[in-house]
């Protein structure tokens, strides 16, 4: 059975009030990548949902075709008014408004206006698949990628800041995608089609209208790179607070016990009020762009509409024609104003996507073999031969160990903290990498085998108790999924579970939550023994397994476990060495190194470094 290792030995990294922060938790990105790479790189994604993706794209075609030809057509309905009013004030016999002309092209201006809606819809129906189709493969992506990830890459990232990277980064990358990507093909087409139309009407009111262009890129342009810095600050903040509310939450209770209510009050306001200014600064600085190209659109208006009401006066234009333009124009900076707009979302969007990719890009644990081994007999033979590794090359830890775990031996660990009592029994687990050095499984070579197939024959019991949200019949079975219910109870009964389970309302169905509020820390423990007993590993690790129990209990839970260790080798790190008299071999580390090894009486004898634990434990008691 697989869980979470303990953290590692060595230098522990300094935070909040708990002292669980992790290093990085509020330092900047050290450089932000390009908008265009980011980008690049999210549109890129769309690229398996290229065929209904080309379907948006036609039908967002034929949806401006019929939204662009509107104006075209009022401004004949409008030639048709004026015609004929201006043919009876001139007394010209038989004039008039042609009602029945007016009243067709009216009608196709309404089936052009309607038709163009129902493209619309279905536009809209089809890119809301495509995004979603998108955000789903992303999600997967990134969880697959998790799982992929060696555990110090957990190690160096707080859970808040992780959690805000593949929750709310991802939340954001798809309301931009869905918000953006709609509007920016509907407005990119209607400039296209506005544009065509303008210069079928007029070349010369065309360019005074395409003069803002130029000055719509460079304003969005430079204020644009400005809010992409303030962007990628708001999320990196927003991951910050999320660390530390993740922190101070967590480690509720000991906040009250140490009275750090103010100082974990005071580190919120700051995270919060520097998220508050950089998000105040994005939406402000991004916010600029719409005013400016409003300013613009309208500067537009005025001209097109003096020079416009002078080719009339001219004869050279009609005023349905003029009509029309002037609706081209508007329909023309709007689309420019509304992808403007647009900005704020699209740097926010990709400033979250960049973040999503720093975990997608981040360095994998090593790949399993080509050919994995197999292990037709496991015994439980486990043998250390040179052993060397370290956190950071800069700090070794262990150095060139070597030893032999018989198989249904017991081999306790022991040692002051820090000492890589843990480390060792996570190397066993390939959370982590070797340095140099070999470690072998029943004669097998660890890192020939399948990280699947070492971790499932290896139970682990950490000091850190873990519980997921359903019963407790769930919780014990996760050791092993397809156990019956005979099994599931004998396991209980093996590690006392059954006798406080049975005094619960409920029973086995009884329901706890993953911070297992509703059953002490001892029963926590039991159940997490129980889970390892009933998985029937053939190597068992305990992290201090029985340090949350009481006396009697943990005296019965190591009868439970003299069972369970039976033909089995196990691997127990202990502080109380009262619980690991009867090992079979005590190792005694130090600094990363083993300095004794031997029997708890030959130790004793030694009067060495495990004669100094025992006597600081027991000294002043005898």
């Amino acid at each position: 059975m697989t869980t979470t290792a303990n953290r590692p030995a060595g230098p522990r990294p300094q935070g909040g009030p708990m002292g669980r922060g992790m290093p990085g938790m509020a330092m900047p990105v050290s450089k932000a990548k390009s908008f265009g790479p980011s980008a690049r790189r999210l549109v890129a994604r769309l690229r398996p949902e290229r065929v209904p993706f080309a379907a948006v794209v036609a039908l967002g075609v034929i949806s401006v075709a019929f939204t662009v030809a509107g104006p075209k057509l009022l401004g004949q309905a409008t030639d048709v008014i004026f015609d004929g009013v201006l043919g009876h004030l001139r007394g010209i016999p038989g004039a008039g408004i042609d009602f029945g002309r007016l009243g067709t092209v009216l009608t196709w201006v309404l089936a052009f206006y309607v038709a163009s809606s129902v493209f619309g819809w279905l536009q809209g129906r089809l890119l809301n698949l495509v995004v979603q189709r998108v955000v789903f493969g992303l999600r997967a992506d990134v969880e697959a990628k998790l799982h992929r990830l060696p555990l110090r890459y957990f190690d160096g990232q707080p859970r808040g800041e992780l959690l805000s990277r593949v929750t709310n980064d991802i939340d954001n990358i798809s309301s931009t995608l869905q918000q953006t990507l709609s509007q920016l093909m509907t407005s990119l087409l209607t400039v296209i089609g506005v544009i065509v139309m303008m210069l079928t009407i007029s070349p010369l009111l065309s360019l005074i209208a395409l003069a803002v262009v130029p000055a719509s890129v460079f304003i969005t342009g430079f204020i644009g790179k400005r809010a992409q810095k303030l962007f990628i600050a708001q999320w990196r903040n927003t991951g910050a607070l999320n660390a530390h509310i993740e922190e101070a939450f967590t480690g509720h209770q000991l906040v009250k016990v140490f009275g750090r209510q103010r100082e974990s009050e005071a580190e919120f306001r700051r995270r919060n009020d520097e998220l508050f200014d950089a998000a105040r600064g994005a939406q402000f600085v991004s916010g600029l762009i719409m005013p400016a190209m409003m300013f613009l659109s309208n500067l537009s208006y005025v001209v097109v509409a003096v020079v416009g009401g002078l080719r009339i006066t001219s004869g050279a234009l009609t005023l349905g024609e003029v009509q029309a333009f002037i609706q081209y124009s508007r329909q023309f900076t709007q689309p420019l104003t509304q992808i403007a707009s647009m900005a704020n979302l699209m740097q926010s969007g990709v400033a979250s996507a960049e973040r999503v990719f720093e975990v997608l890009d981040a360095e994998e644990q090593e790949p399993g073999p080509a050919e994995s081994a197999e292990i037709a007999d496991p015994r439980g033979r486990v043998e250390f031969s040179g052993v060397s590794f370290s956190y950071s090359p800069d700090q070794p830890l262990i150095e060139d160990l070597s030893l032999v775990a018989e198989p249904g031996h017991t081999v306790a660990i022991v040692g002051p903290t820090g000492a890589g009592k843990t480390t060792l029994v996570n190397l066993i687990m390939r959370f982590y990498e070797l340095n140099s050095g070999r470690i072998t499984l029943d004669g097998v070579d660890i890192t020939q085998l399948r990280r699947e197939d070492l971790r499932s024959r290896i139970g682990m019991v950490l000091q850190d108790t873990w519980l997921f949200g359903g019963t407790i019949r769930d919780n014990i079975a996760y050791g092993r999924p397809e156990a019956t219910e005979e099994e599931i109870v004998a396991a209980a009964k093996a590690t006392f579970v059954d006798r406080f389970v049975r005094t619960l309302p409920d029973g086995y169905d009884t329901v706890i939550d993953d911070e297992g509020t509703n059953v002490s820390a001892g029963e926590k423990q039991l159940l997490t023994i129980a889970r390892a007993f009933l998985a029937q590993p053939a190597l068992l690790i305990l992290d201090e397994a029985t340090s949350s129990v009481d006396t009697r209990t943990e005296a019965l839970v190591q009868h439970a476990m003299a069972a369970l260790r039976s033909s089995r080798t196990s691997f127990v790190i202990a502080h109380r060495l009262s619980t690991i008299r009867d090992a079979d071999l005590i190792l005694v580390m130090e600094s990363g190194r083993i300095v004794e090894q031997g029997t708890h009486a030959e130790l004793l004898d030694a009067h060495g470094a495990y004669h100094r634990l025992y006597s600081s434990q027991f000294a002043a008691a005898e």
